[in-house]
């Protein structure tokens, strides 16, 4: 199972081929297709024609959203000032899985800023996944929840603050004292007591996982 991915939206309906129009209408389906979850953007007279009908168990996907296609814009100067959903990007490429407590950290705090939005919590072979979408983009990150204990944050923190201030090739020594500036600082992505708030899902939790909500309105693990 692949434990991270991107899958950016679609350009034309994956039934009919039509490309989609601006401001036009879409449905998202995802599937799981046992190596990874698959993303389907589908038109509205597709839909209609062939999945509104009938649950979802039928039609073989395990999950479902509907947004609006928006025309990519005009290319412009890459940014080179690194930002938590650029580093993220990045740490999902390298497909390394000593960088999957940042990534995670990283998914949260941008979900924090409302630049990710929780559309799916999915659980597979006893780890969980949360599906985010990316408001502006429509592209659709599946993050692995590493299931971090309070021990192990401080040393996440460290290296999420780390990676953002210098990427993913630190200099040999570290000249000054200045911080990251990159928008959104890794203690973002905890809450009062220090902990890492669990992603607002668009479905309730999973059976047998109770959680609170800290100060922030945020669901906070109970273990």
């Amino acid at each position: 199972m692949t434990e991270w991915n991107i899958q950016s939206r679609a350009h034309a309906c994956a039934a009919c081929n039509k490309a989609f129009k601006d401001k036009e209408a879409y449905h998202t389906l995802l599937f799981d297709e046992k190596a990874e979850f698959r993303r389907s953007d589908i038109c509205e007279s597709c839909w209609q024609q062939q999945y509104s009908q009938g649950a979802r168990e039928r039609k073989g996907f395990i999950s479902y959203w509907h947004g609006v296609y928006e025309s990519p814009p005009a290319p412009t100067e890459p940014i080179q000032k690194q930002t938590a959903e650029s580093l993220l990007r990045q740490l999902i490429e390298l497909n390394d899985p000593k960088y999957i407590p940042a990534a995670y950290i990283l998914a949260v705090m941008l979900e924090r800023k409302r630049i990710f939005k929780v559309k799916e919590q999915t659980v597979r072979e006893g780890q969980r996944y949360f599906i985010y979408e990316q408001h502006g983009t429509g592209d659709v990150f599946t993050i692995l929840d590493p299931r971090l204990q309070l021990g192990q944050l401080e040393a996440v923190q460290r290296d999420v603050a780390a990676l953002l201030e210098h990427g993913l090739n630190p200099p040999a020594q570290q000249t000054d004292g200045a911080t990251p500036d990159a928008g959104i600082a890794p203690a973002a992505a905890m809450d009062a007591s220090g902990a890492v708030p669990e992603p607002v899902a668009a479905d309730p939790a999973a059976p047998g996982q109770e959680s609170s909500r800290d100060q922030s309105g945020l669901p906070v693990s109970a273990e």
